[in-house]
This record gives structure tokens, C-alpha cells and sequence, in this order.
């Protein structure tokens, strides 16, 4: 399904996902499709998921708006304690171990809108937002939110596949500790045109494999991101997934990988730049703060027991967020 050959960013081949459309009523078929991708790379195509094109136009036009403002007014919205607010250009290092400095991407963080005071807002993934003021951007705030409403119910409905690609219930990932009380990020990001150059370390975004459960990710006709199906090879095979207009491009995460018993795929992927602007908006979704992330009935027996010990998703999701961004104290240092 790969056609070989070395692509301009330097990706050995250019990979084929499957397709999988929220729309078809053969879901049989869905199921198949999911499950082999799954059991692959973890990452595939879904199309007809219900959110309009233009309502998807719109909300990339409304991300460039606030990553077009000068940085000075960008700083006024950095990022909190609680991941809700702007990420500056390098503040994020996924691949230590390759990265001579941080990502060549910002970002903006849009998480689950809790008020202050709601003893809910103490949990670490909830909270109040950190938004730009109405008269900077009008409108801004109602289309992000309206985004993360639609793009939820998209990743529930790919929940419910997996599922049953799992031989669970179909409504095994709908219940109250897991996506029914989601922690469900929202992240707009931006790659300003620079070239990255793997051989001197340089990234739109390190290699890494997403923390939670699952991510959609819509993005524009820029190409660039990669992924590479075995992290042990060595030399590591990088392929490039081409964008895909009106579709998301979802992948598994870590905690489905454990969750599975190793037997769905948590792939490694980057973003190499090509020397072109490139926009591109993810949609991260975990289950709860409470839920016990542990092996899956369906996914060990007595020749293949659990893998890993169960863990909670707030303490999972706090360490791996931890292990990734520059300590804000760089921050306040630089503005004093």
C-alpha cells in the first residue's frame, strides 16, 4: 500500500491510511477498517463526521487571526499552570533525545470550561480558560467552543467503533468516568515556515506519541506530518500521511495502547517543516480525572497477562504534560 521513494521532507515513503466514514451504514465494515488500522499504526482517515466544511474554514480562519497578532499581545494569554492559554515558539520538547532545541510551532490551549470556585475546577485538567479579550477577536470564543461541542461527539462516535473493534459494548467509552466526563483539550497550532533539518535537530514537532486516549486532528493542504510504524528499527522507516480535505486524521494514544494490552498502536509521529506556513488544529480526548486505566477484559489471558499495572488518568496526564513543557518561571524571568 506504500509507495516508496524519498519524499522532498525527507519521509522514505508515503503511507495510506485507511478511511473510515461515521456516516456508512455498514458498521460492520467501519469495525473492520478501524481494527486493522488499529492493529497497523493507530492512525487512519475519518470523513462525513457531521462538521461542516464551512463551519471547519471558519475556525482555522479564526486561529490564524490570533496567531497573526504580535507577540507582545500573545504573551498577555500565555499558558498556565493548568495547560489554558498560549505556548510560545520552543516551548514544547517532545523528543529530548533528538532535540537540540524546542518545537518550531506555537500553539494556543483550550481546555474544559469550569468556573473558579466549582470544586470541579480543582481537578488539574479542569478550570476557566484563558481567552482573548472579545474586542481583540469577536466571535473567537464562541467558535472555539462550538468546536470542541462538535468535535467531542465526533470522537465519541469513533470511541464507539473502537469499542467494538475491541469486542466491547459499543458504549463501553460512554460512560460517566470515562468520555462522559471527558477531559477533552482542544490545541490550535501554528508552524511558521521554517525548514526543519533532522541531522541538526531541528522540528515543527519532535517525534512523540500522543498521552491519552484518542486525537482527531484537522488540518490545512500544508504537508508534514510523519509517522514512523516501529520506534525499535533502526534506522527508523519515517512516512509521510498526506492531508486529506474535510477529513480528521485520528490516532491512538498512549493510554488506549495500555489500555489494550499493547495490541492497538500508540505510533510515533512529528511534524518535519517544509519551509511553508502550516496550520493544523488537535482535538485531544482522555477519560476522566477518576477513570482507572487498566488492562481491558477482552485484551489479556493467561498467555498474555496485563502489561502494566492500572494507573489513574490524572496522574498519567499530569506527569506526561510535566515531562513536556519549558518550566513557566523561563517565562517571568524573560519579562522582568
Amino acid at each position: 500500500m506504500e509507495n516508496y521513494g524519498r519524499s522532498k521532507n525527507g519521509a522514505e515513503a508515503q503511507t495510506v491510511l485507511n478511511c473510515i466514514d461515521l456516516s456508512s451504514p455498514d458498521i460492520q465494515q467501519s469495525v473492520s477498517l478501524l481494527k486493522q488500522a488499529c492493529l497497523d499504526c493507530g492512525f487512519f482517515y475519518v470523513v462525513n463526521h457531521g462538521i461542516s466544511q464551512e463551519f471547519m474554514e471558519e475556525v482555522f480562519s479564526q486561529s490564524k487571526r490570533f496567531f497573526k497578532m504580535p507577540l507582545n499581545e500573545k504573551m498577555k494569554v500565555l499558558r498556565n499552570e493548568k495547560h489554558r492559554g498560549y505556548t510560545p515558539v520552543l516551548d514544547e520538547l517532545l523528543d529530548p533525545d533528538t532535540q537540540v532545541r524546542g518545537d518550531y510551532k506555537e500553539g494556543y490551549y483550550i481546555g474544559v470550561e469550569v468556573p473558579e470556585g466549582d470544586p470541579e475546577s480543582e481537578k488539574p485538567f479542569y478550570g476557566p480558560n484563558v481567552w482573548p479579550a472579545p474586542d481583540c477577536l469577536p466571535g473567537w470564543r464562541e467558535t472555539m467552543e462550538r468546536f470542541q461541542r462538535e468535535a467531542l461527539e465526533v470522537a465519541k462516535a469513533v470511541a464507539r467503533i473502537i469499542a467494538l473493534a475491541l469486542d466491547l459494548d459499543a458504549d463501553f467509552f460512554d460512560k460517566p468516568e470515562m468520555l462522559g466526563q471527558a477531559i477533552a483539550t482542544l490545541r490550535l497550532l501554528h508552524y511558521e515556515g521554517q525548514i526543519s533539518d533532522p541531522s541538526k535537530g531541528m522540528y515543527g514537532a519532535g517525534a512523540h506519541s500522543d498521552y491519552g486516549l484518542i486525537t482527531l486532528l484537522a488540518t490545512d493542504e500544508v504537508a508534514g506530518l510523519q509517522i514512523c510504524k516501529d520506534r525499535d528499527a533502526k534506522p527508523q522507516l519515517w512516512e509521510d500521511v498526506a492531508p486529506m480535505k474535510g477529513a480528521f486524521i485520528v490516532n491512538l494514544g498512549d493510554m488506549l495502547e495500555r489500555w489494550s494490552n499493547c495490541i492497538f498502536k500508540s505510533t510515533l509521529h512529528r511534524v518535519l517543516g517544509t519551509g511553508r506556513e502550516r496550520y493544523s488544529i488537535a482535538f485531544f480526548v482522555e477519560p476522566s480525572h477518576d477513570c482507572l486505566v487498566e488492562c481491558l477484559p477482552t485484551c489479556k489471558s493467561d498467555k498474555n497477562p496485563p502489561k502494566f499495572p492500572p494507573i489513574k488518568c490524572e496522574t498519567y496526564l499530569s506527569q506526561r504534560y510535566k515531562d513536556t513543557h519549558a518550566d513557566l518561571n523561563m517565562y517571568n524571568k524573560q519579562q522582568t
